[in-house]
């Protein structure tokens, strides 16, 4: 029998992106199938990490995000015409694909929530105007209106739902296919590492602390989190990266909460930084639904996130977590007062590992076999 030839489509690699994890676990999960994994791309990394993957590189010349994406989707579309794979899996909003993972939801949707936290009349119309966003919103729309469209991976049923509101897309298309998490990997601090980890970032041991993860400070909710803990005795960790990074730390100092906060910027390896915390703290504004939350469950933490998150699918309030609406300050300060010290109680924390078990590499590479061999056989 011959391998299927998948070709998977995806722009850049970023150290920190949700679609590399997913294209990873999935390269993992399915290695011991007979499956000739190809990338289409502009650039990667790792590729040492599997021998076998075949890189086709597509770079035409970007003079700014517009040229950038229509630049790249007609290069890729011409790759994958010419090769004749089996499958085709994108990740970026180019028509013509098999399947599309929509790893970054519905960009109407998040434009609507982008104009509820834009704090200027002048950059709501700005993006109003934009180029680089009509293009967008007509990829997506060709998209999901192309009769070659055979299948959308969705990370939670929030996007399914988003995608069904806007387009005319047969909800049998749509498969909810919730990432996998490695729970040995990612396992609860034992004491000495908490102990240590605390240590390295001068966090009192005795004090309750949350963490955030995630680049794109605005998108995740990072204002909104730092006005949320200000009115607590609670720390932060921060881990990531933002162009506007100096905003958010006259923010915290205008607000007198400076030095309860730890920016430590993007890390390869975010477990100690797990290790040394007791909660997740992502009021994000809109997020499918982001690995960091599945975890940060694993790792024993509790989550409070917020209702525009798919995450949110997995917390029931004061069980795992807390869901929040983004906009409600007082309800998130009450949800991190609410959230107690792993070492206190770790009911919470011990409930969000437990929910996660499920989400196993094994099911993961099954739901994904299983969806390549019902798009063949259409």
């Amino acid at each position: 029998m011959n391998k299927l030839r998948l070709a998977i489509v995806r722009q850049q690699y970023r150290l920190d992106g949700g679609a590399e994890r997913f294209i990873s676990r999935t390269l993992q999960a399915l290695r011991n199938e007979k499956i000739n994994f190809n990338i289409i791309t502009r650039k990667w990394k790792n590729t040492n990490l599997y021998p076998l993957l075949n890189l086709h590189i597509c770079n035409p010349i970007k003079l700014g995000r517009l040229s950038r994406e229509y630049g790249f989707a007609c290069a890729a579309r011409k790759c994958w015409e010419r090769e004749k794979f089996d499958i085709v899996q994108s990740h970026e909003r180019i028509a013509g694909c098999d399947i599309f993972r929509a790893g970054d939801g519905v960009h109407r949707v998040w434009l609507e929530e982008r104009a509820r936290i834009s704090r200027t009349s002048w950059k709501q119309f700005n993006t109003y105007l934009s180029p680089y966003h009509h293009y967008v919103l007509q990829a997506e729309k060709h998209l999901f209106n192309a009769p070659s469209l055979k299948a959308v991976i969705c990370n939670s049923n929030m996007v399914k739902k988003n995608i069904l509101r806007f387009f005319s897309l047969n909800a049998e298309k749509i498969h909810v296919i919730y990432n996998p998490i490695d729970s040995e990997k990612f396992q609860p601090a034992m004491e000495i590492t908490r102990y240590r980890s605390r240590q390295i970032l001068n966090l009192p041991l005795n004090s309750t602390v949350m963490i955030y993860v995630g680049s794109g400070f605005e998108r995740k909710g990072l204002k909104v989190a730092i006005e949320a803990i200000s009115n607590s005795d609670r720390y932060l960790i921060i881990v990531g990266q933002d162009k506007n990074f100096s905003f958010y730390q006259q923010l915290a100092n205008q607000l007198h909460c400076l030095a309860r906060l730890r920016f430590v910027g993007i890390q390869q390896d975010v477990r100690p930084f797990y290790h040394a915390a007791d909660a997740l703290l992502l009021p994000t504004f809109y997020d499918p639904f982001p690995n960091v939350v599945l975890e940060a469950m694993a790792c024993g933490l509790a989550i409070i996130t917020s209702t525009n998150c798919g995450g949110a699918e997995l917390i029931n309030i004061g069980q795992e977590g807390f869901v929040c609406n983004t906009f409600d300050i007082k309800s998130l300060n009450e949800a991190i007062l609410a959230t107690p010290s792993r070492t206190d109680n770790s009911t919470m924390g011990d409930a969000a590992r437990q929910k996660i078990q499920f989400l196993t590499p094994e099911r993961f590479a099954k739901l994904l076999s299983s969806l390549y061999q019902k798009v063949i056989n259409v």
